[in-house]
């Protein structure tokens, strides 16, 4: 089986006034059309939402899993009898998975990191457990994603210089170790994996252009960026995208990891990244927070006690989620799980017409001037 052959990468349009490009990513289960949000399946599930309505109704083209969360319940043995996450979830269509470094970086109160890997305690039962750049690409393997993710450490914000060298400097030497593994090992279920290195180095513009040329040079078939969108202004993030899209190869896809709010997805675009994961869209619907083409709505507010109109104002957007604002946030004070589902499906639902929207305008030459408009109107509390 060849173990780097997965993807063909097709970039279909160029936006003329930006870096935008709208592209095809074809997997072992089935092509990507890029812009694309993933929604975030942290454990095997998007919260409150069934497969069938991921795939049918809100029409997501791939979803991410957790590589901590599923290796700590329901454990690797169960997802390999199962013949891969795939299976196990009943999803057919692509999985990327995280590699943990997010999760190992949030628990700085339980794990050490040194030159061999991590060792952490699970926020389960207390166990300890070790993860080196080696055995979170087995782990990968036995789960079984489409697209795997090298092991890094996603450093803090605000972040010291020197801190943020030698943690670039590990995350490289990390990944030379997961190419070796990725490279001596094949995944177990008949299909093709892929491995993407992620790009370091906070928000200091010489240490992220230093990583994005050793990830570059790695030439594996996809790259990211990780360590953004933990703290950090959005102007930063956006410059901090620009200097790394500028270094990664453009016949590439570029993904950029847990970003992010409506507009961060727009503004990345526009300076050429394809791939987006973010538990903004999902965690904030289970919260009241809705997303609308018009702005943003906090569904929990008094003004929204007796206004039958539709979520959003466009009915059409979402014909099968009609529900008025007022039975929805009658839901959500109820704490009746219904609540929590529509809000997640139409946050959900927004997100994906949102990148289809870019990646129609991308195609027709005309992102660069409706992204400026959308950006307004996102911004917008309703």
């Amino acid at each position: 089986m060849p173990k780097h052959k997965l993807m063909n990468f097709k970039i279909n349009a160029n936006d003329p006034n930006s870096k935008a490009r709208a592209a095809t990513l074809t997997t072992d289960h089935g092509d990507i059309q890029t812009p694309i949000f993933m929604p975030v399946g942290t454990a095997g599930t998007v919260k409150a939402v069934h497969q069938r309505e991921l795939a049918d109704d809100i029409k997501a083209q791939i979803i991410l899993g957790n590589t901590y969360h599923l290796y700590l319940r329901p454990g690797l043995d169960t997802i390999e009898q199962a013949g891969g996450l795939h299976k196990f979830i009943g999803w057919d269509k692509p999985i990327l998975t995280d590699s943990g470094g997010y999760q190992v970086y949030s628990l700085a109160q339980v794990r050490k990191i040194k030159e061999q890997g991590v060792t952490f305690k699970s926020h389960i039962d207390g166990s300890k457990h070790l993860f080196t750049p080696e055995n979170v690409i087995d782990i990968q393997r036995t789960i079984g994603a489409d697209i795997i993710m090298a092991f890094d450490e996603c450093t803090p914000y605000p972040c010291e210089f020197n801190y943020a060298r030698r943690s670039i400097d590990m995350t490289h030497r990390w990944l030379k170790r997961c190419i070796t593994r990725f490279d001596e090992t094949e995944g177990k279920y008949g299909y093709n994996q892929t491995f993407f290195p992620i790009v370091q180095g906070s928000v200091y513009k010489d240490l992220r252009i230093k990583s994005a040329e050793f990830i570059a040079s790695c030439e594996q078939e996809g790259n990211a960026i990780g360590g953004l969108s933990v703290g950090e202004p959005a102007e930063e993030m956006y410059a901090m995208t620009e200097v790394v899209c500028n270094v990664l190869p453009a016949h590439k896809p570029r993904y950029l990891m847990g970003v992010g709010t409506p507009i961060n997805l727009l503004e990345n675009i526009a300076l050429g990244i394809d791939m987006f994961d973010c538990v903004m869209p999902t965690r904030n619907a289970r919260n009241g927070m809705l997303f609308t083409r018009n702005g943003f709505i906090n569904i929990k507010n008094e003004k929204w006690k007796n206004d039958f109109s539709p979520i959003d104002a466009d009915s059409t957007l979402f014909s099968d989620l009609n529900y008025s604002k007022a039975y929805l946030r009658h839901l959500i004070h109820s704490k009746e799980i219904l609540g929590s589902q529509i809000a997640t499906l139409h946050n959900l639902h927004f997100y994906i017409w949102l990148v289809q929207q870019a990646r129609e305008k991308i195609i027709s030459g005309e992102f660069y001037d409706w992204k400026n408009k959308m950006v307004k109107q996102l911004a917008t509390r309703l």
